[in-house]
């Protein structure tokens, strides 16, 4: 027999997968990929996370069809910040039930504990994902961190699973997890908490000030995640890299509606609307010059593009910084 497990990478549902895995069951990590886990490609580190736990991993990308029909209509809302948790859980489970026949799988696992966060991990919520995800009947989710709170699962019921094995953890205290990684002997898991940028205040707003101006696409998902932001006058976006991870994350978009920065000196890696008019071209170049060792006595020839202009630095950074939102 198989099951499908939902997969973050987390200690949570490490420990899940174990559960089940030590039933005699092969389990199946199947990562969603929804494009807000964060900043950097953890993929080699996943796998070698649900292999310890008992695991062979997927990757699933739903990147296009989560903004298209999750991100900016939930059923259940937001939390705190732009984060549909309960659409986004309810959505993910749907996607695994789709994929059982595919795998072979009999039922669904998922690392959440009763009561460990506040919006998505209540019991009125988990039967609110169940609902989202088509499961009221047929009650193929497991929980195997909480099941012993929780009513009875198809499996359980059925004998494939046995519930004496499982947990009844609740709350938010991760003590009982840790001495259970521990007891496995895993020091590489993630730290509770994370995971998620569309929980994080900072990058939330970013995305309600980008979506007043364009439509968000894949390509914007990965251009929110890097640099200092300006919104210059006539609407151009300009995203300038603040260190080495940023100007990796800048270049590593290929998207054809930004336009690269070149600097004649060292400096950040820089994108630019590809719309912009020229006025903003020129102020972008500015910001971006401002932002080297650069003199204001002096003037550079910038590559926007196809195009050159020459420009003068700004005298102090706070010039440049009246354009900037979510610094």
């Amino acid at each position: 027999m198989k099951a499908l497990a939902l997969f973050s990478g987390g200690l949570d549902s490490m420990l899940a997968i174990k559960l089940i895995a030590d039933q005699g069951i092969e389990v199946i990590a199947i990562n969603i990929k929804t494009g807000f886990g964060g900043t950097k490609d953890i993929s080699d580190l996943m796998r070698s996370r649900a292999k310890k736990a008992g695991a062979s991993m997927e990757i699933i990308d739903v990147r296009e069809e989560f903004i298209q029909k999750i991100l900016f209509d939930p059923v259940y809302g937001y939390g705190k910040n732009f984060n549909p948790c309960i659409d986004c859980h309810g959505y993910m489970f749907k996607i695994a039930k789709g994929l059982m026949s595919k795998y072979d799988a009999s039922f669904l696992i998922t690392g959440e504990v009763v009561g460990q966060r506040p919006m998505s991990q209540r019991v009125d919520a988990m039967k609110q994902v169940s609902k989202l995800a088509q499961d009221t009947q047929d009650r193929l989710i497991v929980r195997p961190m909480s099941a012993k709170l929780m009513e009875e699962t198809t499996p359980e019921l059925e004998g494939w699973i046995d519930r004496e094995k499982l947990l009844a953890i609740s709350g938010r205290s991760r003590e009982e997890q840790m001495q259970l990684a521990n007891k496995y002997g895993w020091e590489d898991y993630e730290s509770p908490g994370g995971g998620c940028l569309l929980t994080e205040e900072h990058f939330s707003k970013r995305i309600e000030e980008f979506v007043a101006h364009d439509t968000l696409t894949v390509d914007e998902i990965d251009l929110l995640k890097f640099g200092r932001h300006f919104r210059l006058p006539d609407g151009a976006k300009l995203a300038v890299g603040r260190d080495k991870e940023d100007n990796e994350g800048l270049q590593s978009i290929t998207s054809d509606k930004y336009l690269k920065i070149t600097l004649p000196i060292g400096g950040p890696f820089s994108l630019l609307s590809k719309n912009a008019s020229q006025a903003d071209k020129i102020l972008a170049s500015k910001i971006a010059i401002t932002y080297t060792r650069s003199s204001p006595n002096e003037s550079y020839e910038i590559e926007i593009g196809q195009e050159r202009v020459t420009v003068s630095p700004f005298a102090e950074k706070k010039e440049a910084q009246q354009y900037f939102f979510n610094a």
